[in-house]
């Protein structure tokens, strides 16, 4: 007798085949090679709920009753009990056969399966533990590459354009990524280089060579390596200063004390190149753009962190090659974890027209004393002072208005502060000695120092 069977249902290779009649009683028992070992001939006569456990029960009786009304049931995973005891994990479906020909049971061995799936897992953790193996390995050769005091580029091996740049390389010769290096030496030089590059992709090494770089075309050794990378092979390339003709003493102490009072700086400063991308920047500027390590923000543009990305930069360029400098240019600083800060920007170039080096500070402004439109008290007062116009000379009203607007701010700065009067002074714009001379001249609490504000 030929069996029909749906099309969605597949017994091309069944590892167990149960014909049973209508009432789920196994008639005939037939095992594939996967389970060969296992006898089954006990199964003949028995219910087919039997021959599984207690709480498989209420699957297998649905099985069979799926079948029955609707001629074929879902698949479903059990596990099946074989007369030796073993146990092994099955999955299920039963067909009607049609008329009282009784059912059929075609079930699969998923011992495969949970094998695969297992083995699967186990790829997935072995990945995982090679991609953080991979990420520690990049963040190690990244804290190398931006602390290193050698100048040190990534040059790809086809364009010779810069893919990388350390810290060291950008302060000493401008260098940023995007740039290609051969117009940053002498032009009878660039050959010699390129010679020293075709030697190196040949044999793995090849001796340094002195290249005159950067605007002042200063003496550098040049050594290169290569590097497998994707998508094409990099040139790591190093630079040390020649030692020919060394630096005078004072000029390099003079220069690191300037360096240290720059990373002093309480306003945060940076120095970027004609086209905006960032060169120097001070511990300042790092805690508003909430950069880590300064690697991290050389070589990007300086847009990258303003309200406007693009738009703030371009205006504040702009601005700078019309007028030669730029003063209290208002925006903000968005940092890298979402902090939201407003700057001030003053701005100068090493030229009064297209400078090659701009020079910016960057003042936090966000705890500056805000105009109040709706101060009940002030206007109220100045509604006082307004009413006296035609009964008092100018210049008493004119005194008068700026002393009530000044001790109103004074106070807001102070509360603001929760009394510092050092806070206060700095919000308001003042010296701590001005600041004390205004507390006196209005004759406020707390101008002396065993007030109630304090300066700490």
């Amino acid at each position: 007798m030929t069996i029909a069977l749906p099309p969605s249902i597949n017994i091309a290779q069944p590892d167990v085949t149960l014909m049973m009649d209508l009432d789920g009683v196994i008639q005939d028992a037939m095992v594939s090679n996967t389970v060969s070992d296992e006898s089954i001939d006990a199964w003949r006569g028995r219910p087919w709920v039997d021959t599984f456990g207690d709480d498989l029960g209420g699957k297998v009786m649905r099985m069979l009753a799926d079948a029955r009304e609707n001629g074929v049931s879902a698949f479903r995973q059990v596990n099946q009990r074989f007369p030796s005891g073993l146990e092994v994990p099955m999955e299920y479906t039963t067909v009607r056969l049609g008329g009282k020909a009784g059912m059929i049971a075609v079930g699969r061995n998923l011992n495969a399966v949970s094998d695969l799936q297992s083995r699967l897992v186990a790829a997935q953790q072995a990945m995982e533990q090679e991609y953080w193996k991979l990420r520690e390995v990049e963040t190690r050769y990244r804290l190398l590459f931006d602390a290193s005091n050698e100048a040190v580029l990534l040059l790809d091996a086809n364009s010779l354009r810069i893919i990388e740049a350390n810290p060291a390389s950008m302060r000493a010769l401008g260098l940023t990524r995007g740039r290609d290096l051969l117009p940053e030496m002498a032009a009878d030089e660039r050959h010699q280089f390129q010679a020293m590059l075709k030697r190196v992709s040949q044999y793995g090494r090849a001796p340094g060579v002195l290249l005159h770089l950067g605007p002042q075309r200063a003496a550098w050794l040049v050594r290169a390596s290569l590097m497998t990378s994707d998508p094409g092979p990099l040139f790591l390339v190093q630079l040390a200063p020649a030692g020919g003709v060394p630096e005078p003493a004072p000029r390099e102490t003079d220069r690191s004390k300037l360096d240290s009072f720059i990373d002093r700086l309480p306003d945060a400063f940076v120095v970027t190149d004609r086209d905006g991308i960032i060169r120097r920047v001070n511990r300042a500027f790092l805690d508003l753009a909430e950069a880590g390590a300064e690697g991290a923000v050389l070589g990007e543009p300086l847009g990258r962190w303003l309200s406007e990305p693009g738009a703030d930069l371009a205006a504040l360029l702009a601005n700078l090659n019309r007028y030669g400098s730029v003063r209290l240019f208002a925006t903000s600083i968005h940092g890298e974890l979402g902090g939201d800060t407003a700057v001030e920007i003053s701005a100068a170039g090493d030229t009064a027209s297209k400078p090659n080096d701009i020079a910016l500070l960057l003042r936090d402004v966000s705890r500056r004393v805000s105009v109040s439109e709706n101060s009940p008290s002030l206007h109220a007062a100045l509604a006082a002072i307004i009413e006296q116009s035609g009964k008092a000379s100018l210049r008493s009203l004119v005194r008068d208005t700026v002393g009530l607007v000044e001790r109103h701010y004074i106070v807001a700065a102070l509360d603001l502060t929760e009394g510092n009067r050092t806070a206060a002074a700095e919000i308001l714009g003042m010296s701590r000695q001005g600041f004390y001379k205004k507390l006196a001249q209005y004759e406020m609490d707390g101008h002396s120092r065993t007030g109630p504000y304090s300066d700490a």
